[in-house]
């Protein structure tokens, strides 16, 4: 047994001829190696949990191929669960990936709620927030200045002498726009000397969100939109050009993750900046050193964030 699980797990301490002959058994047999088994001998399944709530959404695609690409490089497997940003299902996932006893857990998702973060904190295994943001800090997480971020974006719309500019999120009671967009807005807007006017508060959460929306904001006065994802920006665009609003001359739309579509609408949509997938690849490096039990020098890591303008505003 001991030299059958020398061969198998690349121990190269066994002699060629042995070596050659248990793997000729091996293919003989189509033996596979129990993992399971393994785990529960090692208490370590080398099997890490991500949670993602739109694995058709490509700002957390990009994220996931960073998590990939690091899990690859230190040899843990993923288990990906699809949330949709369902309470209940991110807590149905949770229990899954527990049962499995995956040794991490990657969480990404628009709100971290307190039945996900009870459930956390009782299982006691390492979890990494990616693309998420814990005002509580209770778990390391990696992310951009969300602020300051769209401070700068609302900055350079103001600068184009836009006087009504709408901030539109998802939802605007979600921890990232109520704790972070939202005063980054009224930051940019206080730095102009512009009175902040909640009527241009929206939400729009995707393409068809957007693209009704358009009637909202012209009723608004809104000459520009912040908008805090590509779905929703590139259906406002789109709204306003099928309006006979002309984009950017009458209307200027400004969003927030710099994912493919951005570049596949007519005009191509101005944008902020992420490093998507090297915030994927920084939480899962993260979390291997968490699993380690090495020592976090910083439990919250932000990386730097740029601007994109293009055709979508009157700055490019």
């Amino acid at each position: 047994m001991a030299t059958v699980s020398r061969v198998v797990n690349h121990n190269h301490n066994v002699k060629p001829a042995t070596e050659k002959k248990v793997m000729e058994v091996v293919k003989r047999l189509n033996y596979r190696p129990n993992d399971v088994a393994r785990g529960l001998a090692s208490k370590k399944t080398t099997t890490v949990g991500v949670i993602i709530p739109n694995v058709t959404n490509s700002y957390f695609a990009a994220l996931a191929r960073g998590i990939d690409d690091i899990a690859e490089m230190y040899q843990y497997n993923i288990i990906l669960t699809n949330s949709d940003g369902d309470e209940q299902k991110e807590v149905k996932a949770l229990n899954t990936l527990y049962s499995k006893q995956v040794d991490g857990i990657i969480f990404m998702g628009n709100e971290l709620s307190p039945a996900v973060r009870d459930e956390f904190k009782a299982e006691r295994i390492p979890v990494v927030l990616a693309g998420s943001v814990d005002p509580q800090n209770d778990f390391p997480n990696v992310n951009i200045d969300y602020r300051q971020a769209v401070s700068s974006q609302v900055d350079q719309l103001l600068n184009t002498g836009n006087q009504r500019v709408a901030f539109v999120a998802g939802r605007l009671n979600r921890a990232i726009n109520q704790d972070f967009r939202l005063p980054g807005y009224q930051a940019a807007l206080q730095s102009h000397q512009v009175p902040f006017d909640d009527q241009l508060l929206f939400e729009a959460a995707n393409y068809d969100d957007g693209y009704e929306l358009c009637d909202q904001l012209l009723a608004h006065q809104a000459t520009a939109a912040m908008v805090s994802n590509d779905d929703a920006a590139a259906g406002i665009m789109n709204g306003m050009n099928d309006r006979g609003v002309q984009v950017p001359e009458q209307f200027e739309v400004a969003t927030s993750d710099n994912t493919k579509i951005t570049e596949m609408t007519r005009p191509t949509l101005s944008t902020i900046t992420q490093p998507l997938y090297d915030v994927g690849a920084v939480a899962m490096r993260l979390l291997t050193k968490l699993m380690d039990n090495d020592e976090i020098e910083q439990r919250q890591v932000l990386l730097p964030f740029g601007m994109k303008q293009r055709g979508s505003t009157k700055g490019a």
